[in-house]
């Protein structure tokens, strides 16, 4: 039998001791590792060391900062890796923004290497709740289904006129990952995970509450809705078809 590979860590901090320390105290703890200081350093890691099954990303770095990168690495052939974030900043705005910009949870300095590695375990865990070979629709800068388009740069709901639907930051998660997976029975929990994080707190609490709220910006017929479809005992499949466009 062939032993499980230990999971394999990219950290991106600018910190030369911080770097030093996690990929310590990572690696006594069975993780594999690699630390780089920017960006730039962090294109080549993936290029040359991956594949990585989770990204550290620090907020504050010289050059591209971590918003920039995880925008990014979610346009791009990277955009499954999980992300966690690290941030100086307490301001609730720093935090819900990395999290609207694709990153799976945050952590504010100071920390401990301890709470790191079970924020580790835990983005992790919640990623792996996902069936197993669900595919993703290619990266694009407009996503269309049905009288819809979603434009994914400036992450807006557009009607069939082009007139904008506004949509809350929980909203535009939601829907990001409906049509991600499209034709693709997920269940409430895996729905959670992947719309909020462990920030249930900045989000509806309700899965349903929010689905619900998402159907109305859609016009759908809460009898018999066109594309979030609810599978009793299950949970939510997005129904139809979704096309990617880059005009």
């Amino acid at each position: 039998m062939t032993p499980k590979t230990s999971d394999h860590i990219l950290i991106v901090d600018d910190d030369r001791e911080i770097r030093e320390l996690l990929t310590t105290y990572l690696v006594k703890n069975g993780l594999r590792v690699v630390a780089v200081p920017t960006g730039r350093h962090m294109r080549a890691a993936l290029e040359e060391s991956g594949p990585f099954d989770l990204i550290i990303l620090d907020l504050m770095l010289p050059g591209e900062d971590g918003l920039t990168l995880c925008r990014d690495l979610r346009t791009g052939k990277y955009k499954a890796t999980p992300i966690l974030m690290l941030t100086a900043r307490s301001e609730e705005a720093d935090r819900i923004l990395g999290l609207e910009m694709g990153a799976d949870d945050y952590l504010a300095k100071p920390f401990s290497a301890r709470e790191l590695l079970a924020r580790i375990r835990a983005v992790m865990r919640r990623t792996r709740m996902l069936p197993p070979n669900m595919g993703t629709v290619e990266p694009s800068q407009k996503l269309a289904f049905g009288d819809w388009q979603v434009d994914t740069v400036a992450r807006h709901l557009l009607d069939h006129s082009g007139t904008m639907v506004a949509l809350s930051g929980a909203e535009y998660r939601l829907l990001r990952v409906f049509l991600d997976h499209p034709q693709k029975v997920l269940s409430r929990d895996q729905l959670l995970s992947l719309t909020q994080g462990r920030e249930a707190e900045l989000f509806e609490r309700s899965i349903d509450l929010l689905v619900s709220r998402l159907r109305q910006r859609l016009r759908e017929d809460a009898r018999e809705p066109r594309y979030i479809k609810t599978v009793r005992s299950e949970g939510y499949v997005f129904a139809s078809s979704i096309e990617a466009r880059d005009d």
